[in-house]
């Protein structure tokens, strides 16, 4: 008898334990994102967990190389995609956009040993340009060029430092992470930038439901400045 007391009081115990932790459980949105230590994901990341958050819902990012997290995303096996450029629905019909910039993107060229007079896309066809595969900017800009995609951005500078390629685009946060991380010599970063753009968060469709509501909460992010306080922490020049 005393055993069973004993037992009965145990389990009890155990459940009293799990009980706040299984009530504290919310609704996670599994997102994708491109590979690499990116300070431009970082700022993403954090907005959106405190977007979710708000929503009564959880984050959790999932990091694929590039064309495989859009495609991910699209095909549902991930619930959104964590921040893109404008207009990726159009391409993949199941993204469906959250209206409300979480940065701006700034894509610069990184360069070692490499003279270049920065002046538009067509300036860079003389040379072998490396960026990260799913780069979707890049990709559209670059046609008919020389070109080495990859599945992450250290990949990148890695072949420009072995000489394998001339230039290197990244978002200019990232790419002065990498230099400064990897403490690479030699590697500059070159102006004007090539292009500047509002990057926005995209949700696979079996979720367009909660838009509407994202909207709203980004947009009071912007008016408390809880976005504006983001990206000043975690923004590399």
């Amino acid at each position: 008898m005393q055993r069973r007391v004993f037992l009965g009081t145990a389990v009890l115990a155990t459940m009293a334990v799990r009980a706040p932790a299984l009530a504290k459980s919310l609704p996670v949105m599994s997102l994708s994102t491109l590979d690499g230590n990116d300070p431009a994901a970082t700022i993403a990341e954090l907005v959106l967990r405190e977007a979710y958050r708000r929503l009564g819902r959880e984050v959790k990012v999932q990091r694929l190389p590039g064309e495989r997290a859009l495609m991910y995303a699209n095909a549902g096996k991930t619930d959104g995609e964590l921040y893109r450029k404008l207009g990726l629905d159009r391409q993949y019909p199941n993204l469906v956009i959250v209206p409300v910039p979480l940065l701006t993107f700034e894509l610069v060229i990184f360069s070692r040993g490499t003279s270049l007079v920065v002046n538009g896309w067509e300036s860079l066809r003389p040379y072998t340009i490396g960026f990260v595969r799913g780069n979707k900017i890049a990709e559209e800009n670059t046609k008919g060029m020389r070109v080495e995609p990859v599945p992450n951005l250290e990949q990148a500078f890695t072949k420009l430092v072995m000489g394998r390629t001339d230039l290197v685009l990244s978002h200019r946060a990232s790419g002065m992470a990498i230099v400064r991380g990897l403490k690479l010599e030699g590697v500059t970063m070159l102006a004007p930038p090539l292009a500047s753009f509002p990057a926005y968060h995209y949700v696979n469709s079996k979720h367009a439901a909660l838009v509407p509501e994202l909207t709203r909460i980004l947009k009071q992010m912007q008016a408390d400045k809880t976005i504006e306080r983001i990206q000043a922490r975690h923004t590399t020049l």
